[in-house]
């Protein structure tokens, strides 16, 4: 039990430290056994908790231990509806959660550009928006499950379910790094490309001078 604490914590502090939640944004979960989940907190900074501060909660939501997170109910539809998730982690990527502003219409991040998307993730859906803490987020989520283990929650963030916390974890990453990549692209494929050079001698001198020392150590 210790352990399975412990490592929640872990994932909150490295999840703050990425940039991928700030203050008590986002929650963290991992299903102990048949019963019993653990779970982050309501209102607490997830960089600063400690495993003292961990909820425990039933399958069918009756609270055990602590003040379990207002969002679990969207925990809760997951565990439901995978059978094999183990752990689930809800957190506020900037990226992503960008794109679900920027293109409200959009059903499913841009995957078709990037080969590591269709091979670590298939497709992101983009989960139409519900307020948050609603029993609406399990509903609008339950549809893309259990075939999809990450995903853009409209104008709120992002949820990864996984059979250990650590994939749960990175799911969350990846999700971020393709999003800020997509972005990148976008922004240098509309930009006009006009980057002030080197003059033309100083390039040659460069060319030169490199060729006397050799590769440069980088």
């Amino acid at each position: 039990m210790e352990n399975i604490k412990n490592k929640i914590i872990e994932v909150c502090q490295r999840l703050h430290d990425r940039n991928l939640l700030a203050a008590a944004d986002g929650n963290v979960s991992v299903k102990e056994n048949d019963q019993t989940i653990w779970i982050t907190p309501t209102g607490q900074t997830k960089a600063f908790m400690n495993n003292q501060e961990l909820a425990q909660i039933t399958q069918d939501n009756k609270i055990i231990s602590g003040t379990p997170s207002s969002e679990r109910k969207l925990h809760l539809a997951i565990y439901r509806n995978c059978p094999t998730a183990k752990a689930v982690v809800h957190a506020h990527p900037p990226h992503a959660i960008a794109w679900s502003l920027a293109f409200g219409d959009l059903k499913e991040l841009p995957y078709k550009s990037l080969p590591e998307v269709i091979l670590a993730t298939g497709k992101i859906p983009i989960v139409p928006y519900a307020r948050p803490g609603s029993d609406e987020m399990g509903d609008n989520l339950s549809p893309f499950l259990p075939d999809h283990k990450v995903l853009i929650m409209q104008k709120h963030g992002a949820v990864a379910w996984g059979e250990t916390l650590d994939e749960a974890y990175r799911g969350i990453e990846r999700v971020e790094h393709i999003s800020y990549i997509l972005k990148l692209a976008i922004e240098l494929k509309n930009s006009k490309m006009n980057l002030e050079e080197l003059p033309a001698d100083e390039i040659k001198e460069l060319f030169e001078l490199r060729t006397q020392i050799g590769n440069y150590n980088l």
